[in-house]
């Protein structure tokens, strides 16, 4: 048996408008805004406080978090959250906002530590409610179960995967993601299609999250070069937030895998774009998997648009990850570890942490730190 988790969510140009009208539903008073300074330059911020303004509501705005949400950052909106007397959460931004609004609200209701949360339903009690308004086609953070949050001190991002952190409203604009640059565009798409991929690759996969799952990787393999290249074209924008929507929801409620689970080691230990982080492992990471999952690879490389007939599995792996290769290319994402600042010698503790990652758990082939260890080096 398989429980498929959802938020209420509205998709379409202009559904960004709606946030007064569930704030008042909500029966807010004085909501917490929290956005970052990028998405303030891009004028969203603005709209959001005046749709709040129009429908009556008093807001109070949290913006000092960082592309890679801290632990230290979700304390401070914490106790913020609490001096505003707030009792709503509206999160506008990427992944790292939303992800960041999740946990605020959660230490809030706790009255914990936010380290406290890292794992599979480690959370009593649910948050305060939130509303999502992502503004970028990749993380799908406004419709998923995870919340992932840097341990500043050791240096690795912890999961938090729990059905408490389940937005309660997404509402979901294409028009938010086009001020967002052709390169943080390739990223989040990576990084949406690597949700994709792994939740159809999963050990915890279901025919329902099949359906999402494959559709998010032929839309979003067939608009990212597009999105990028031509950042304007609102159709190619609104077929990577849907794309990335559908990977969401695949991933929300079939993890994810080996992947995701060095991204995580990866992010923290450098301070990395997550999904940059995605694009360096991917191609490696199949070659790994594929064995374990030969036919679940096989459509995924169909999704694609790839030819596989006549090919055996090794030869059906290297299609993929080269294609995956040209891809990065193509988007100028071909950068290596090395070229990051990594390390051999990192190698050891990236495994240490990356073993940990609860993604790891439904990774179609058992990973070992040795396994891990030589994937890393592969990437490096």
């Amino acid at each position: 048996m398989r429980k498929f988790v959802a938020p209420e969510f509205i998709f379409g140009v202009g559904a960004r408008h709606r946030v007064g009208f569930y704030a008042r539903n909500m029966q807010a008073r004085r909501v917490l805004i929290v956005t970052d300074a990028g998405v303030m330059a891009a004028g969203w911020l603005q709209d959001v406080e005046q749709d709040l303004q129009e429908a009556g509501i008093e807001y109070a705005v949290f913006s000092h978090l960082t592309a890679n949400p801290k632990d230290f950052e979700v304390m401070a909106g914490a106790r913020f959250y609490d001096e505003q007397a707030c009792d709503v959460i509206v999160a506008l931004g990427g992944g790292s906002v939303i992800d960041c609004a999740k946990a605020i609200g959660i230490v809030y209701a706790n009255n914990c530590d936010v380290h406290v949360f890292e794992g599979v339903d480690n959370v009593d009690i649910p948050g305060p409610p939130l509303i999502c308004i992502p503004t970028t086609a990749g993380t799908s953070a406004d419709i998923s179960q995870f919340s992932i949050i840097v341990n500043s001190a050791e240096r690795y991002k912890m999961a938090i995967i729990s059905k408490t952190v389940v937005p309660d409203v997404a509402l979901v604009d294409a028009e938010t993601t086009l001020t967002l640059a052709p390169y943080l565009t390739a990223c989040t798409g990576i990084d949406a299609l690597t949700h994709a991929i792994e939740a159809y690759a999963s050990t915890a996969n279901s025919p329902v999250v099949d359906v999402h799952a494959l559709a998010a990787i032929e839309l979003l393999w067939r608009n990212i070069d597009t999105a990028v290249m031509s950042p304007t074209d609102l159709n190619a924008r609104e077929n990577m937030l849907l794309g990335s929507l559908q990977a969401g929801l695949a991933f929300s409620n079939a993890s994810l895998g080996a992947v995701h689970a060095m991204a995580h080691s990866l992010g923290g230990y450098l301070d990395l774009p997550h999904g940059e982080c995605n694009a360096l492992l991917l191609n490696h990471v199949i070659r790994f998997n594929i064995s374990a999952a030969p036919e679940r690879y096989q459509r995924i490389a169909v999704a694609m648009g790839l030819h596989t007939k006549g090919l055996n599995e090794r030869q059906r792996a290297s299609l993929i990850a080269d294609a995956l290769a040209e891809k990065r290319r193509v988007l100028g994402l071909t950068e290596k570890m090395s070229n990051k600042g990594v390390k051999y010698g990192d190698i050891a503790d990236l495994a240490y942490y990356a073993v940990r990652d609860a993604c790891l758990v439904t990774n179609p082939r058992y990973a070992s730190v040795d396994d891990l260890k030589v994937i890393y080096g592969e990437a490096l």
